[in-house]
Parts: structure tokens; C-alpha cells; sequence
């Protein structure tokens, strides 16, 4: 696990030199582009407006100040104009952690002290303990970021926010409210469904009938076509709801181990269907 950039972390007077890790990866199959008549590769050459061929190495970024007129920036010329605060990240405020909506999100880090290791074991516990975020801005290549820092199990979290511009606006919003037995029966519902979130238990199902279809490809064989169960469609709001309910409690009632709390919303998920259908 490489990491992407260091700096320094600090809050206060307090500095704690870190390297950021990345904390999610690409699993993606990857696929290349190829001739279906020779299956070479097909290869993209780099040329610039007239026709020439350029190297990789030979190309730089280029600010066009008037029609034509360039001016060439390379790496050193960004990192002369990034101020102290620009190469550190400095803590601006603590807000809690339940005020970022999750829509900000972008990339996930992990904050790995490089040095001064008990100021890091102190702010993580201090974060943990008081159910707060750090909001910080710096810069990760050529853009400033902005960050949120969260503590999670015995490790700090990095995550890069989207500024409030770059977030667009619902296309829809409800106008109408739903009628109260509708309304019970889909809390009802959500009752019924409710389980603790298990990330282990959620798998790539696609990636795996995708390398099962290239292995077959591979043998030579047909690839088989997955038995997908296709739900009837009931144009009743009503009716859908109880029926979703009656199926989500028989399903229910077939799991072998329920934990008490799950048992006890079943319940009381079954006292608001009763209510509702009245």
C-alpha cells in the first residue's frame, strides 16, 4: 500500500507529521481495447495540432493566455507559489461528525504518523471520545481540497470534500405528502428489514459472473446465462405494501437466528400493520 503525499497534520500549536495511505481500491476487470479481426492492441499516439508525434516525457502543462499563446508551467513552478499552509493540513474546526452530509465525500485516506506518535494517539482518542470531525483545507497536487478527518475504530480517516459549488441540486423534490396507512406500512416495512450493517456481507456478485463468463471464454464453453427471478409489477400502492410486508415477515420468520433486537421490531412491525390496515 503506497502512500500519495506527506506532510504535516496539525491542530494548534501541535504538528504531527503523517503520510496519507489510500483506504479503497480499484477491483474493476480491466479490459483492453483490441482489432476483432487481428486482436492486436489498439494503441493511442500522442500527436500535437500538426500532425507531429510527441513523447510522453516532452509533454508539459500549458496556460493558453491569448489565442495561440502559451505559458508553460512545470512542477517546480506549482510548488513555489504553495504557501506553509498549502503543504501542511491545518486544522480549521471541529464540527460533529453527523453535520457532513455524506454527499460531500469523495476519496478516502488513511492518516499514518510518520513521527510524534503519542500527539497522534492523543487527537484520534480526543476525536473519538467527543464524536467530532476535523474540517481542514490543503493542497494535493495542483487543487486546493478540502478535508474531513474522522476517527475510525484506532485509526484517522482521511476524506477529500467536494466545495458546496461542485454539489448540484436535486432535479426532484416531493411535493405531495403520503397518505398515513401508507406511510405506516412502509415504516413497517423498514422495520422489518432492519439489520446492523455488515460491509462483509455485500459482495461484487457482477466481477464474479463477469471472470466466470472469461473463464468460459477461455475453455471454449457456452457462458451460461444467470436464472434471474423478475418481480411482478402491482399497480396498487397499497396492496404492493402489504404484500412486501407479509413477505418480509414469512422471510423473517424463516432466518434461523434472529437477534432479539430484530425480533423485537418484528413485533412491533407487525402491530403497525394491523393499525394500518384498519
Amino acid at each position: 500500500m503506497a502512500y500519495s503525499y506527506k506532510c504535516n497534520l496539525s491542530f494548534g500549536l501541535v504538528y504531527i507529521p503523517v503520510k496519507l495511505v489510500a483506504a479503497a481500491k480499484n477491483n474493476d476487470v480491466g479490459f483492453n481495447m483490441i482489432d476483432k479481426k487481428t486482436l492486436s492492441r489498439i494503441k493511442y499516439v500522442k500527436t500535437d495540432d500538426r500532425g507531429n508525434k510527441v513523447d510522453s516525457a516532452d509533454i508539459v502543462k500549458g496556460y493558453e493566455y491569448e489565442d495561440g499563446k502559451y505559458v508553460v508551467l512545470d512542477q517546480s513552478d506549482f510548488e513555489k507559489i504553495k504557501t506553509h499552509a498549502d503543504k501542511n493540513i491545518e486544522i480549521d474546526s471541529f464540527v460533529s461528525v453527523e453535520e457532513i452530509d455524506p454527499v460531500y465525500y469523495n476519496k478516502p485516506f488513511y492518516l499514518v504518523p510518520t513521527g510524534a506518535e503519542k500527539a497522534f494517539s492523543v487527537l484520534l482518542a480526543a476525536m473519538r471520545e467527543t464524536g467530532r470531525a476535523a474540517v481542514a483545507k490543503t493542497v494535493l497536487g495542483t487543487k486546493e481540497t478540502l478535508v474531513a478527518i474522522r476517527a475510525v475504530g484506532e485509526s484517522l480517516m482521511l476524506s477529500t470534500l467536494y466545495f458546496y459549488d461542485e454539489i448540484e441540486k436535486s432535479p426532484y423534490a416531493v411535493k405531495d405528502a403520503p397518505a398515513v396507512k401508507e406511510l405506516d406500512l412502509a415504516k413497517a416495512i423498514i422495520g422489518g428489514m432492519e439489520r446492523h450493517f455488515d460491509p462483509q456481507s455485500y459482495k461484487d456478485e457482477y466481477r464474479e459472473r463477469l471472470l466466470a463468463a472469461i473463464q468460459s471464454k477461455i475453455d471454449g464453453k457456452e457462458i451460461k446465462i444467470p436464472q434471474l427471478h423478475s418481480p411482478r409489477g402491482i399497480d396498487d400502492l397499497m396492496e404492493a405494501l402489504q404484500k412486501s410486508l407479509d413477505e418480509q415477515l414469512r422471510k423473517n420468520k424463516s432466518e434461523p437466528r434472529l437477534k432479539k433486537k430484530t425480533a423485537t421490531k418484528n413485533r412491533r412491525t407487525s402491530a403497525q400493520s394491523k393499525r394500518a390496515a384498519k
